[in-house]
């Protein structure tokens, strides 16, 4: 799980998907039924968040075999992709994830002592391993795919007065202080301080002089 996590840490956004591979995490050798819900319900997740984001409509009984056929064909993919055909056999899994969920489930049809007690033999280490790899396959296809044609906008740093002393300098010895009754100011507080988006447009003409001099 350790390749789908980073990829949850490279974008920001899917951060609260870290719930559910933690429980998978959690339950893979003392109780596969709950990793397997939680496999589920991740994909679910993903598919329901990219086909609400792309504004395609789901019906409230979607399977998740449907919804996440409908969140491949969101991102682009047309019937002939070699995409949408592997998205399919894809998706056919996940519909597949949720009927052995029910059959090893605790909670699922009232099961007897004895069956409680035998449903984690029922699903071999090596089917696990595919079950989870599968997961982390299709979690990170969707989201990386969702990401390089939906990018968030970085909130832009803006440099703080102090971090430029040499164009401050110059905006000083061009323009030098200004004064407010016993007050004075500097002519780089006050144009930072008033218009930043201007202090900022003459610093970059700054540093570009600064450039050509070289």
């Amino acid at each position: 799980m350790e390749r789908l996590k980073n990829i949850i840490d490279e974008y920001g956004r899917w951060n609260p998907l870290l719930i559910y591979v933690e429980r998978i995490e959690a339950y893979l050798h003392t109780d596969f039924s709950l990793s397997l819900e939680n496999a589920k319900s991740l994909l679910e997740c993903i598919a329901k968040e990219i086909c609400d984001s792309n504004g395609v409509e789901l019906t409230k009984t979607a399977s998740i075999n449907a919804t996440l056929k409908n969140a491949f064909k969101s991102l682009g993919y047309s019937k002939e992709d070699l995409v949408t055909q592997v998205s399919s056999a894809l998706a056919t899994i996940g519909q597949q994830m949720g009927t052995l969920r029910n059959d090893i489930g605790v909670t699922s049809h009232g099961k007897t002592l004895e069956e409680i007690e035998d449903r984690n033999t029922k699903v071999d280490q090596l089917t696990r391993e595919f079950v989870i790899d599968t997961t982390v396959i299709i979690a990170g296809f969707l989201i990386r795919n969702f990401e390089n044609d939906n990018p968030r906008l970085q909130k832009k740093v803006i440099p703080t007065y102090l971090e430029n002393s040499d164009f401050n300098e110059h905006l000083d010895s061009a323009y030098g202080e200004f004064f407010i009754g016993d007050m004075s100011y500097t002519a780089s507080e006050v144009l930072y301080n008033l218009d930043v988006q201007a202090y900022l447009s003459e610093l970059l003409l700054f540093d570009y002089q600064q450039v050509d001099e070289l």
